[in-house]
């Protein structure tokens, strides 16, 4: 994956089988295995290599398979009309060119022989017109996987490999980019590919921002049987996170609040709860006198050990510790966290015993858990109760680094350590690579149904908090470090010409062409 602290300035791509497709299929005697088997021979790897000519390559094939020199002619001559251009990928080039507006230098490296470039060059395309140079194995004398063929680029193209990403559909040709420090991507399919092009290269929270807006208004949550309904409270959150009241819809509740806006899931009616309530207040922040009289109100569902109570109804006693951090929180918010000492004192004991992994009642996510600790540290003036919890919170918060989980968590964790300080380098490539094709980020479940065990989550929410989470880690991707020696040769970047014809070859024809010149002008 990508690191979040590079700025890429180069792409090199391989061209057979990703720019270009072809077929190994032919109407000859020589099956497609056979076919690639001969592609994987010395005698070819010569011929890429620009070291023997054409009829030389048949002729040792023809040798070494025991095969008909014209069948083997007729054979790759098949193959290499097959070749053609990936429009699409050219189309993605272009787009991720006009994205780093003018920032992005673009090169082919291929192992390729001189005839079949020329034939390329040939094709009714502009396929060339998205590069700033092409590298052709049969030119440069060396192929990939060695690692003089990417040395002669990084020296001949000016570039730097810290800043460069590497495609190519071998992962022994992968691996050689990386030991000098390019950043490889497999070509294992189009759609991974094309992802990560635009997660290195795209700006993610521009994309996120984008994805947010188009969807402004119509960011409802869904079960995990497919289920689309309106609820407020992973509405406030985005809320809380973006400060654009256009990306979100709620209900209008002049006292306590609803977590469903419509209908709700599984019942005719639902009580109001001091979950959505808590962070309402807290986001919207209405007027202060109503805020005391509605925590006069909620502090009549304390339990007899002091624990808040889920819901505002005497008849549903429900208690859940991420609930209360979010109630601790508007206490803290409003200045009357004195209020609830049993509640604190229980959630401490809750982070001390680490009694939040695993989940609770409505909570899947122990990275869920200590975001909304952070929200609650926070708020937290009272200097005891600060000194009591931060010391802990941030041992909790240096446990969960690197640890697996999808997006939502490791947005979660990301967000929560950026509060105290504890850095998720590791997280933040995971959440970067994740973004998908259309700037969003991937539907993660953000609670379940305690009665129900059924999921909802939100890909708003999702993205909200991967955008917020990014910004909060890099505000933007600074250069790479560098040395004063690479740093000015990025700063004063030198000019990359147009690859030239293969017709125009001048002292780069092959050896055995250059000599059969020689002895033409010789004569």
């Amino acid at each position: 994956m990508a690191s979040p602290h590079r700025r890429y300035t180069t792409l090199i791509l391989d061209l057979g089988d990703v720019l270009f497709s072809w077929s190994s299929k032919t109407n000859t005697p020589i099956p497609p295995r056979q076919l690639k088997e001969i592609l994987s021979s010395v005698t070819w790897f010569e011929y890429e290599r620009g070291r023997i000519s054409q009829a030389e390559c048949y002729e040792r094939v023809s040798a070494e398979f025991n095969l008909d020199a014209t069948t083997i002619a007729e054979a790759f001559q098949q193959a290499r009309e097959s070749l053609r251009p990936n429009e699409e990928f050219l189309g993605l080039i272009r787009e991720l060119r006009q994205q780093c507006h003018g920032q992005l230098t673009v090169l082919a490296l291929s192992n390729i022989s001189l005839p079949d470039y020329e034939y390329i060059m040939s094709l009714d395309s502009d396929w060339t017109s998205v590069f700033d140079r092409v590298f052709p194995s049969a030119v440069l004398g060396e192929r990939k996987p060695h690692l003089g063929a990417y040395r002669r680029v990084i020296s001949e193209a000016n570039i730097d490999p810290y800043t460069t990403v590497f495609v190519d559909d071998k992962l022994d040709n992968v691996v050689s980019a990386r030991s000098l420090g390019m950043h490889g991507v497999v070509f294992d399919s189009q759609e991974n590919v094309f992802r990560a092009l635009r997660n290195i290269f795209g700006d993610p929270v521009q994309r996120g921002r984008d994805y947010l807006r188009r969807h402004a208004g119509r960011l409802e949550t869904s079960t995990d049987a497919g289920v689309v309904f309106e609820e407020n409270f992973t509405q406030l959150i985005i809320y809380e996170l973006t400060n654009d009241k256009s990306l979100i819809t709620t209900s209008n509740c002049p006292r306590t609040w609803n977590f469903f806006r419509g209908k709700p899931l599984f019942s005719a009616s639902f009580p109001d709860d001091v979950d959505t309530t808590s962070v309402a207040l807290t986001v919207l922040r209405p007027d202060r006198a109503l805020v005391n009289s509605i925590l006069d109100e909620m502090l009549q569902y304390v339990d007899a050990d002091g624990i808040m109570q889920t819901y505002f109804d005497h008849t549903r006693p429900r208690m859940d510790p991420f609930v209360c951090v979010n109630v601790l929180s508007l206490f803290y918010e409003y200045g009357r966290g004195n209020d609830l000492p049993k509640t604190l004192d229980w959630v401490y004991e809750v982070l001390l015993h680490r009694a939040y992994i695993g989940g609770s009642r409505y909570y899947m996510s122990a990275d869920c858990f200590l975001f909304f600790m952070s929200r609650l540290v926070q708020r937290i003036t009272d200097q005891a109760v600060l000194n009591r919890f931060r010391p802990l919170f941030i041992e909790r918060m240096q446990e969960r680094v690197g640890a697996a989980g999808d997006s939502m968590d490791l947005a979660f964790r990301i967000l929560a350590g950026s509060t105290v300080g504890v850095q998720c380098p590791r997280d933040l490539e995971k959440l970067l690579s994740a973004q998908c094709e259309d700037g969003g980020w991937d539907l993660c479940w953000f609670y379940q149904y305690g009665s129900t065990g059924v999921k909802a989550g939100n890909r708003g929410l999702t993205t909200a908090l991967a955008v917020k989470a990014i910004e909060s880690a890099i505000a933007r991707p600074p250069s790479p470090a560098l040395s004063a020696a690479s740093s000015s040769k990025l700063e004063v970047p030198k000019p990359i010409q147009r690859p030239l014809s293969p017709r125009r070859l001048g002292d780069f024809l092959m050896p055995w062409r250059r000599a059969a010149r020689d002895g033409v002008a010789a004569s």
